[in-house]
């Protein structure tokens, strides 16, 4: 009796130390994952930023170029009524608007790519960010397997834990290591 009772207890303490040394390791993964997740934020908010500061400025570009336009357009017209004498002055005026026209037209373009490539950006940080927060959720979900498993003793429960620690490390590994894998699925459930 006396035998049956250390195998049982050495299978606890065994158990026990397993799921210990798998908190500890994961526990020390997630904060190496925070730190990365963390740095991803911080690049995700400054091209958020640009982008905006972007789209400001060609939002700002494109009332130039329609001012340009309009005025040019408007002296045009003027100059159609205007005597014989004035029509030097009216022609210098146009020519100088349509050349703010044309100034403002490329620059809207160079001002669209740039946002544009903030925003891709901002979409290829995302894809990373979310595997971050899919590493959290299975890892936390995982550390709270093997929290009941070192309460109830069942051996079971240490191989359940094991599949949210796989993916979670999966994911943490694919986040660390920029390689583009992702859940939609998971993704969708968790509201990203």
């Amino acid at each position: 009796m006396e035998m049956v009772e250390q195998d049982n207890d050495k299978s606890k303490h065994r158990l026990n130390s397993w799921v210990a040394i798998m908190v500890a390791v994961l526990a020390t993964f997630i904060g190496i994952c925070k730190v990365k997740d963390d740095n991803i934020v911080q690049q995700m908010q400054q091209d958020q930023a640009k982008s905006v500061d972007a789209w400001a400025w060609y939002q700002a570009k494109k009332t130039r170029l329609q001012f340009a336009e309009a005025t040019a357009d408007s002296l045009e017209l003027q100059s159609l009524s205007a005597p014989v004498n004035l029509k030097p002055a009216f022609e210098k005026k146009i020519a100088k608007y349509k050349g703010q026209a044309d100034k403002q037209s490329k620059e809207l373009d160079e001002i669209q790519a740039k946002a544009k490539g903030y925003d891709d950006d901002y979409d290829k940080w995302n894809l990373h960010d979310d595997q971050f927060d899919l590493s959290d959720a299975l890892l936390a979900i995982a550390i709270s397997l093997f929290a009941v498993t070192s309460l109830t003793q069942k051996r079971w429960l240490f191989g359940l834990a094991l599949v949210p620690t796989f993916f979670g490390v999966l994911y943490g590994v694919a986040g660390l290591m920029g390689y583009a894998i992702h859940s939609n699925l998971a993704a969708k459930l968790l509201g990203t």
